[in-house]
C-alpha cells in the first residue's frame, strides 16, 4: 500500500458572499481507500476542488505527496474532442505515427519520451473499464453520459497517479459498467478519497470519513460497518438523553417537595414560636436561621436541577437528528392481481431507431408489483416508463391498456411541481379536498416542518425536491396505485436515499423503478425484474441484474 497521502492543515474557505464552508479544518489521508460522506450541501466536493487546487482557501494549506488525479462530478470536455485527446495521448500518437511513417523530427522523438507503449496502455485502460470497443479517434459526442465518465477515469488512470480523488464516479453508469469501476478501485493501491451515494462502491472502502458540522472524523471499515457504529452511538444517545430527561424530572420533583416542605416547616414554626410566647428577639433569630436553611436547600435543589439540564443538553448534542419518513399511505392499496397495465406487440421509434425489436414488446403489470427495470444507459427505459405513464403511444398496431389513470411518473429531472409555489402550494394543487391542517401534517411527515413547508420548489437542493414531489404524488387525490421511478437516486446523498426508501416501504401500490443502484433495489423489496437490452424486454426474475 502506498505511502501517499493527503494533509490539509488549518483549513478555512468562504463563498464569495462570506458564506462560511469550512473553518480551521484539519486531517491527514493516507494509503488506501477512504469513502467521504455527508448530507448534499455540506462541502464534499467543495472539499475535492480545494484539495485538487480547482478552489484557493481562505487560510490554512493543502499538501499532496505525489502525483494527482481527479474526477469531478461534471467533466468539463468539448463534444468534438476524440477519445485519444480526452486521454491525453493524441500528440505522443501522432508522434508515434510519424516517425513510423519515416518523419524523424527530433520533436517527435521529445513528444515520446519513454511513452513508446502508450496506445497499449491507452488501451488497457480502456478495457479495464469497459471501453474496449471505443475506438481512440471516436468523437466524444457519440458517447453517451456514463461512458464518459468511464472514459475520464481510464484518463485519470492512465496518469498512474499516487492520489485519487474521485466525485460521485458512479453517477450514470449501468450496472456493467459500475462492477468494471468496482474491479479497478478493488485493484488500487494509492491513496483514493471518494465521494459517492452507492453504498455498493463505499463497502470496498477501507475507512469512512464523516464530514459534518464542518469536522472531519474517520470510521474505521466500510459503509456497513460505520452505519452499524452511527446506529449503536444513536441507541446509546437515546439512551443517554433518556435517562437524562429522567433525571432531570427527578431533580425538579425533589426541588418542588424539599420548597413544600420548607414551607411547611415555615408555618409550623411561626405558630409554635406564637403560642410558646418567646421575646420577639429570640423568636425572629430562630425564624431566620429557618429561612436561611431552607434557602440553602433551595439553592442546593436549583443547582442540581441545572446540573441535569446540563447533562440533558449534552446527552441531546450527541442525538442525531431523526430524518427518517414515517407515513401511512393506505390511498395507494391496490389488490393482488388487479391489472393495472397491459400491453402486447408494443412498438416506438425514438431518436430514429426502433426501440423495441422483432414483434415489438409485451409487458403486464399487476398490482402491487414491485418491479426494477434494468439494462444498458440507451436501451430505452426512460422511453418505456413514458410508454406505461401514456406521455407516448405505440405505433404499427400495438395495444395498451392502462387502469383509470392513477399513474404518477417521477422522471429523472424531478419536474412534476411548480418551482415558483411553496411546497405547500404544490401539495394542496394535488390534494384541493384535503384539510389545511392534515396537508401540514402530512408535509411534517415528508420532514417540511415550519417553515420549511413555505419555501419555493426552485429553492430546494435535491433531495428535498424528491420528497416534495414524493408528499405531493403519494397524497394526491386520488392516491397512485402505478408509482414510475426514473434513476430516482441519481445525485441523492445517502440521507436523502435512506428517506426515499422509508416513503417506497410505506406505498402500497405497484412500481416500475429504473435503477442501476443493487443495494437501493434490494431495500425496496423489488420482487420482479425486468431487463431491456438490445430491443428485447425479458423476465430476469428477483435476483440481482
Amino acid at each position: 500500500m502506498s505511502d501517499a497521502y493527503v494533509i490539509c492543515s488549518h483549513l478555512s474557505f468562504s463563498w464569495p458572499d462570506d458564506t462560511p464552508v469550512f473553518e480551521d479544518l484539519s486531517f491527514t489521508v493516507g494509503g488506501g481507500r477512504t469513502g467521504l460522506v455527508a448530507p448534499n450541501g455540506a462541502g464534499k466536493s467543495t472539499l475535492l476542488k480545494l484539495i485538487a487546487g480547482e478552489y484557493r482557501p481562505r487560510g490554512g494549506t493543502v499538501t499532496v505527496d505525489g502525483t494527482l488525479g481527479y474526477l469531478p462530478q461534471s467533466l468539463p470536455l468539448a463534444g468534438g474532442l476524440t477519445v485519444a485527446e480526452v486521454m491525453g495521448v493524441a500528440d505522443v500518437i501522432r508522434a508515434i505515427d510519424a516517425i513510423e511513417s519515416g518523419d524523424t523530427a527530433e520533436e517527435h522523438f521529445a513528444t515520446i519520451g519513454d511513452d513508446w507503449d502508450i496506445e497499449e496502455r491507452t488501451r488497457v485502460e480502456l478495457d479495464r473499464l469497459g471501453l474496449g470497443d471505443v475506438s481512440l479517434d471516436r468523437p466524444l459526442r457519440t458517447l453517451n453520459g456514463g461512458r464518459i465518465v468511464s472514459l475520464g477515469l481510464a484518463a485519470q488512470l492512465l496518469r498512474r497517479p499516487d492520489v485519487l480523488l474521485l466525485d460521485e464516479p458512479t453517477n450514470n453508469l449501468d450496472i456493467d459498467a459500475r462492477r468494471a469501476l468496482y474491479a479497478v478501485l478493488d485493484e488500487w493501491r494509492g491513496s483514493l478519497l471518494l465521494v459517492s451515494h452507492d453504498r455498493e462502491l463505499l463497502d470496498r472502502v477501507d475507512r469512512v470519513a464523516e464530514l459534518d458540522q464542518g469536522a472531519l472524523r474517520f470510521h474505521g471499515g466500510n459503509y456497513t460497518r460505520y452505519e452499524e457504529a452511527v446506529r449503536a452511538a444513536q441507541e446509546t444517545a437515546e439512551r443517554n438523553v433518556r435517562s437524562a430527561e429522567q433525571e432531570l424530572k427527578r431533580e425538579k420533583r425533589e426541588l418542588q417537595q424539599a420548597r413544600e416542605r420548607a414551607a411547611r416547616r415555615a408555618g409550623n414554626a411561626a405558630r409554635t414560636l406564637d403560642s410558646a410566647g418567646l421575646p420577639k428577639i429570640f423568636a425572629g433569630t430562630l425564624k431566620r436561621r429557618a429561612q436561611e436553611s431552607a434557602g440553602r436547600s433551595n439553592e442546593t435543589h436549583t443547582a442540581r436541577v441545572g446540573e441535569a439540564k446540563a447533562r440533558l443538553d449534552e446527552a441531546g448534542r450527541a442525538l442525531r437528528d431523526d430524518q427518517r419518513i414515517v407515513v401511512e399511505l393506505p390511498g395507494t392499496r391496490v389488490p393482488a392481481g388487479r391489472t393495472l397495465f397491459a400491453g402486447e406487440g408494443m412498438r416506438i421509434r425514438y431518436d430514429e431507431r426502433d426501440v423495441f425489436a422483432g414483434d415489438g414488446a409485451a409487458l403486464t403489470i399487476r398490482g402491487p408489483e414491485r418491479i426494477a427495470l434494468t439494462g444498458p444507459n440507451g436501451a430505452g427505459k426512460s422511453t418505456l416508463l413514458r410508454l406505461l405513464h401514456g406521455d407516448l403511444e405505440p405505433g404499427d398496431g400495438g395495444r395498451v391498456r392502462r387502469a383509470d389513470g392513477r399513474v404518477a411518473y417521477l422522471s429523472q429531472r424531478l419536474d412534476l411541481l411548480d418551482a415558483d409555489r411553496t411546497v405547500a402550494e404544490n401539495l394542496a394543487r394535488f390534494a384541493p379536498a384535503t384539510p389545511e391542517a392534515e396537508r401540514m401534517n402530512l408535509l411534517a411527515r415528508f420532514l417540511f416542518r415550519g417553515a420549511r413547508a413555505h419555501l419555493p420548489v426552485r429553492v430546494l437542493s435535491g433531495g428535498e425536491r424528491l420528497r416534495a414531489t414524493l408528499a405531493c404524488v403519494l397524497c394526491a387525490e386520488p392516491a397512485p396505485h402505478l408509482l414510475l421511478l426514473d434513476e430516482p437516486t441519481n445525485n441523492l446523498d445517502l440521507v436523502s436515499v435512506g428517506q426515499l426508501e422509508s416513503a417506497l416501504a410505506a406505498y402500497e401500490g405497484a412500481f416500475v423503478v429504473v435503477s442501476h443502484d443493487e443495494r437501493f433495489l434490494e431495500r425496496i423489496g423489488v420482487g420482479r425484474r425486468l431487463h431491456l437490452s438490445e430491443g428485447r424486454l425479458t423476465e430476469t426474475g428477483a435476483s440481482p441484474a
